[in-house]
């Protein structure tokens, strides 16, 4: 006889909350951050796909004040009272997309580098392309500093929220003065 137990579906506590660069949007896991969304076309498509191949099956829930210290973070983040964020989070993707995304933290506030100088810190100088679309598929944005990532003549280049945002974000941290 077969045991026919059905595992149940994972529980994805989803919340919003208003930024400078526009609503943002989080999903996690009880008091664990998975994903971070601007808020645009098809937001919501991209983080349900992202969430369904890494997690499988799972239910939507709205958070009900798990999500509280992920939106004082980010205010305190915005309100330039925060330079690094301590909050948990689990990153889902493959052994590659880790280190760089590991390596985009060590990025400092109000700095930037360049998608060849992230592929010489992770110590493989010429995957600047496959840097670029690791980055490019960085599930925190702002957690995890993927805007701190600018091409090699300066240049504002390939942003998962627009270069506007990126923009800003780079303003508030002092990192770009026009």
């Amino acid at each position: 006889m077969r045991n026919n137990v059905t595992k149940a579906a994972t529980i994805i506590l989803m919340s919003h909350t208003p930024s400078p660069v526009g609503n943002l949007h989080l999903a996690s896991v009880d008091d664990t951050l998975y994903f971070l969304a601007f808020e645009k076309k098809g937001y919501r498509e991209e983080m349900y796909a992202y969430l369904g191949r890494h997690i499988g099956s799972f239910d939507v829930k709205p958070d009900k004040g798990k999500h509280a210290r992920f939106h004082r973070e980010l205010d305190r983040y915005f309100s330039g009272k925060l330079t690094r964020f301590n909050l948990k989070t689990h990153l889902l993707g493959t052994e590659f997309q880790l280190q760089v995304w590991t390596a985009l933290r060590t990025i400092p506030f109000g700095t930037t580098t360049t998608y060849k100088g992230l592929a010489s810190l992770i110590g493989n100088p010429e995957a600047m392309r496959a840097v670029g679309g690791a980055v490019g598929k960085n599930p925190l944005p702002i957690i995890i500093p993927c805007h701190r990532v600018i091409g090699e003549g300066g240049g504002l280049v390939g942003f998962g929220g627009g270069i506007e945002r990126k923009k800003k974000l780079l303003r508030h941290e002092g990192a770009l003065l026009v």
